[in-house]
């Protein structure tokens, strides 16, 4: 017989779950709609190293059964398949599962025993979107589908039509306008074809006038050349005859300046003699004055004499006088025994600095030990000190990494927090265990460095894990960086509500630490999420766990207890809590202070400060000598100063007798030199004949003179002469210059008026060419249709009708009227560019607007479909099931059709008004209620051809679970009906059956009897049947 619902029914922990598993899995669906292991190869069973799931689906009329077996490893998370005992494909076998329309993947089909709690988390839109899927017409899905395509895509259609209509009405009222602006345009435009034409037609005009004034000028040119050639011949012979009198003057000219050069030369040599007969009277001046200086000298000589002689006598005098001095070797043996007196004392002094040396260093380091003592005593009383030595003893590498970054906090952007045992503190002691608890040991004692920004955390592991720099080797740390704007989970509960169930406050309100180390404790360690209660009578225990079980899991310390709570992995999920004792703080509390350490460094101390005052005593003591000594000193420098200054007395005296006798050699010396020197005959006689000789050479020279005097006289007359008849010549030449000039006044003005004529000729012929060469360019220039109009004008002769000038006047009124027709050169191209663009718009639009017919038609027909499909469903659930329950269903429509939605109304007593399911507004058992009796009134007209529900009367009371049973079974067991798989751990007496059900008893477990006689399943049902006489159901 074919059976319609298919009843699994064991206690919890048989595997009867297992069964919905193995068909999701068998029918390749991911284990994620299970809810359970995420990876396949978790569902192998412990102990096996492989498995599979072999499953057999009838198949379509006429089609034999499909027969799907699926192999698992416990090593792979791969597997293979097989379709009627050939390999097949994940992608085969999915293919045929949509082909059979089996739909594992939806919650309205196929309802797990994880996933039941889900079915009311889902969207209104989403339980839309799974029913259709479910049940109904087929097409349901890949209408609304459509309506929800076609609906964006009309929109959007919708939205861009609008705005293409904007713009081209834009375009069209902006062209508008323009139409003015485009109009004065294209007059300018015709002004600016006719100035082209005008500017054209100009430079020919002036060329063609240029040229007749070339041609005009050319034959005025050619005939005053002839008037000037002919005057040229006829003063010809004249002007032969002046050429032949101005070589005569040259020639005459010539021999003038001969003589006069002649003569020049004899005044020259005439005053060469002169100077030489003035430099010898210059030298017999001098041997004149010479012997006149003669007796004066010697004068002078005998008078300087008589002075030596004196000063001489005086030095003597004063030489010769006894120096009286003290004995300067006594002097010096004084001086020697006042120093050996003083050398003990210079040793006592010496003595003295030593002694005082070395007191100053021992009370130096008196000093030094004092200060050591009172900063070791300093150091004792600092916990965060006596925390790093502890962390030098049990960690020398991390305490080595906080010295170095005291030391080198310049090299990072911010400061690098130390880690928690040295940076974090526990002011009320009271809750220093507690708040140790909530850190695993790891967090605690580890190198765990926080950083505050991504720059400082990548250089602290360059600097000292990855490189030798820091440390000089690489040590391993934890460092830890995380941007602010990271999320964080929220407490379990907020502060006020803690307060109210009895607890002090959170983890984190009771440590102080540098704010970045906060954002570690908070996303590490969840100080920020555990509260903290130190007195146990004051916390309601179900509460919080309710509390914390709310917000996933969390814990929390009330006294010396540390609870753990989380939620169940099976069933509903119930909330569990784990505890451990919490320990004494041993890593947050400061090492205990040795009272016998602290005492040796205070008696140290006193020690020192008795030496200090010994030493003062002694300092005094070594006062009193130095001052002795420095009187002793005084005394000495006074004696020594006095034999010193008697000493110098004596060198000075003995100095000055030596200078007296060394100048008194100096002044003999030279009386000497001065009696030595005689004036002798012979010295007068030279200078007389010197005199002699220069007497007769200024004679000579005066001879000479006068020859050169006489020859000059000579030369100059002779230049008289030649002078005389070049003045005649040059009057001969003045004359014929004048006669010449009155014939050449006609020559110079015919020669003068063909010059002016030929300036001209050459202008007319430069400017026609230049004009030529414009023109051509300009026609050039122009485009073929300015070219062709030109042409016309030639060829007719309008061209030449209008002189250059009239031209010019024309010229410059149609500029003017330019003038006047300003116009933006833009214009008319935006207004041919936007007139494109409007056509262009415009078959766009057209386009569109069909396109958007057509969607429009495709939404009507669709949404007609829709709306009749499903607003002919049922939309009351049944209410025969006597519990005081009722259930609507509202399909609500939107402008969005995305967000049409299912929504269902429920309500559990008759004095309620319905209202919307939801995850957390209806208690569990209403909502597994509601869940399958949704689930059964789309039983008629589902589309899969099995469904499942597993443990979905776990919450319910037994009325409403004995009356869903009985309406499942009179649903459920109709011939129309699909396959049917209810799961449940149990059931209640005396429920109805229908001879379409079949109960599978999952007979498995640990417990059973190694006996197979004992305790047959089969056995047991049969009996109790023959008791009951009951044949109501059938049994396997």
């Amino acid at each position: 017989m074919e059976m319609r619902v298919d009843m699994i029914i064991s206690p919890n922990g048989t595997g009867k779950s297992s069964i919905a598993c193995a068909i999701a899995l068998g029918l390749n669906w991911p284990p994620s709609i299970l809810g359970r292991a995420s990876e396949l190869n978790s569902f192998v069973k412990i102990g096996a190293t492989d498995g599979y799931i072999e499953i057999e689906l009838k198949g379509k009329i006429g089609k034999k059964n499909l027969v799907v077996r699926r192999n698992l490893s416990s090593t792979s998370k791969g597997s293979t398949y097989h379709l009627n005992g050939q390999a097949a494909t994940g992608r085969e076998v999915t293919n045929k599962m949509n082909e059979l329309n089996i739909q594992v993947g939806n919650l309205c089909s196929f309802l797990p025993q994880d996933k039941v709690s889900e079915f009311a988390h889902m969207s209104s839109q989403q339980l839309l979107r799974e029913t259709q899927r479910a049940a109904g017409d087929p097409h349901l899905t890949s209408w609304h589908d459509t309506l929800i395509s076609a609906g964006k895509e009309m929109a959007q259609l919708a939205e861009v039509l609008n705005s293409e209509k904007q713009q081209i009405k834009t375009l069209g009222d902006r062209n508008a306008m323009l139409e003015r602006d485009v109009q004065r345009f294209n007059e300018r435009k015709e002004l600016e074809r006719q100035i082209a034409l005008v500017e054209l037609i100009l430079p020919f005009m002036e060329y063609i006038e240029a040229k007749r004034h070339y041609t005009d000028a050319k034959t005025k040119q050619r005939a005053l050349h002839k008037a000037v050639q002919a005057l040229q011949a006829k003063n010809k012979p004249m002007h032969d005859f002046k050429k032949s009198l101005e070589s005569r003057l040259k020639r005459v000219n010539d021999q003038r300046d001969g003589k006069k050069e002649s003569a020049k030369r004899r005044f020259r040599a005439m005053k060469t003699k002169w100077d030489e007969s003035e430099k010898l009277e210059t030298q017999a001046e001098e041997i004149s004055n010479k012997l006149s200086n003669l007796k004066k000298e010697e004068k002078s000589r005998a008078k300087r004499v008589q002075e030596l002689e004196k000063g001489v006598q005086m030095l003597q005098a004063d030489l010769a006088k006894p120096l009286e001095v003290e004995d300067i070797a006594a002097i010096d043996e004084d001086i020697r025994r006042l120093n050996q007196s003083q050398n003990d004392t210079r040793k006592r002094q010496f003595d003295l600095k030593e002694q005082q040396k070395r007191l100053v260093e021992d009370e130096s380091r008196t000093r030094a030990e004092i200060n050591e003592g009172e900063c070791t005593l300093k150091q004792l009383d600092d916990v965060s000190h006596r925390k790093l030595q502890r962390l030098a003893q049990n960690d020398p590498d991390c305490a080595a990494i906080i010295h170095w970054l005291r030391a080198n906090k310049h090299r990072f952007r911010m400061e690098i927090i130390e880690p928690a045992m040295i940076s974090l503190t526990v002011p009320n002691k009271d809750y220093v265990n507690a708040v140790e608890a909530c850190f695993n040991i790891t967090q605690l004692k580890a190198r765990t460095f926080v950083a505050q920004c991504d720059d400082d955390y990548r250089l602290l592991n360059q600097l000292v894990s990855d490189t030798v720099e820091a440390l000089g080797k690489k040590v391993r740390i934890t460092t830890w960086f995380r941007p602010v704007e990271g999320n964080i989970a929220p407490p379990p509960m907020t502060l006020d509500e803690a307060h109210s169930l009895g607890f002090d406050g959170y983890a984190i309100d009771f440590v102080e630490c540098p704010q970045a180390m906060r954002a570690f404790l908070q996303r590490e360690c969840q100080l920020h999420r555990t509260a903290i209660a130190l007195q146990t009578n004051r916390v309601d225990t179900a509460r919080t766990m309710e509390a914390i079980s709310r917000a996933g899991g969390g814990n929390y310390i009330v006294s010396n207890t540390m609870n753990m709570v989380t939620r169940s992995q099976y069933g509903r999920r119930p909330p569990q809590n784990l505890t451990r004792d919490v320990r004494p703080a041993r890593i947050l509390v400061g090492p205990v202070v040795d009272p016998a350490a602290r005492q040796k460094i205070e008696s140290m101390i006193a020690q020192s400060r008795d030496k200090l005052t010994v030493h003062a005593e002694e300092a005094r003591r070594l006062g009193d000598i130095e001052r002795q000594v420095s009187r002793e000193q005084k005394e000495y420098k006074d004696a020594f100063d006095a034999l010193k200054a008697r000493k110098l007395a004596v060198l000075a005296a003995k100095k000055h007798m030596d200078t007296l006798e060394n100048k008194l050699r100096i002044q003999q010396s030279r009386l000497e030199e001065l009696r030595r020197v005689k004036l002798t005959d012979s010295e007068r006689a030279g200078l007389k004949k010197n005199l002699l000789t220069v007497t007769r050479q200024r004679s000579d020279i005066a001879q000479q003179y006068a020859g050169l005097v006489r020859v000059a006289i000579k030369d100059q007359v002779e230049a008289t002469k030649f002078g005389l008849e070049y003045l005649q010549e040059c009057s001969r030449k003045r004359e014929l210059e004048a006669l010449l000039e009155e014939r050449d006044a006609e020559y110079q003005a015919a020669l003068a008026e063909f010059h002016t004529t030929n300036t001209v000729y050459v202008r007319a012929k430069e400017r026609s060419k230049e004009l030529l060469d414009i023109s051509k360019a300009k026609l050039d220039e122009v485009d073929d249709e300015l070219q062709r109009t030109f042409q016309a004008m030639e060829e007719s002769g309008t061209a030449h009708e209008r002189s250059a000038d009239q031209l010019k006047d024309e010229l410059e009124t149609l500029r003017e009227k330019l003038e006047l027709l300003a116009t933006d050169p833009g214009v008319i191209e935006q207004y041919e560019r936007r007139k494109e663009e409007i056509k262009s718009l415009s078959r766009k639009l057209e386009e569109r607007e069909r396109h958007a017919a057509k969607l429009e038609k495709s939404i009507k027909v669709a949404r007609v479909r829709q709306l009749a499909t499903c607003f002919t469903r049922p939309r009351h659930v049944h209410r025969t099931l006597g519990i005081g329950c009722a259930g609507e269903l509202q399909l609500t429509p939107h402008d969005d059709y995305e967000k049409w939605a299912i929504t269902i109304l429920v309500k559990f007593r008759d004095t309620e008004q319905l209202q919307q399911l939801r995850a957390h507004r209806q208690s569990g058992g209403e909502r597994s209620l509601t869940t399958i009796l949704y689930l059964m009134s789309m039983t008629e007209c589902a589309r899969a051809p099995f469904s499942l529900v597993d443990e979905i009367n776990q919450g319910m009371d037994q009325r409403a679970e004995r009356a869903v049973h009985n309406e499942l079974v009179k649903t459920t067991c109709k011939a129309d009906s699909g396959q049917y798989f209810l799961i449940t751990p149990k059931l209640l007496p005396d429920l109805k059956y229908d001879r379409l059900m079949k109960v599978l008893c999952v007979n498995n477990g640990k417990w059973l009897p190694e006996d197979n006689s004992l305790g047959n399943m089969m056995s047991m049902i049969r009996d109790y049947v023959a008791k009951r006489g009951s044949s109501g159901a059938a049994f396997m």
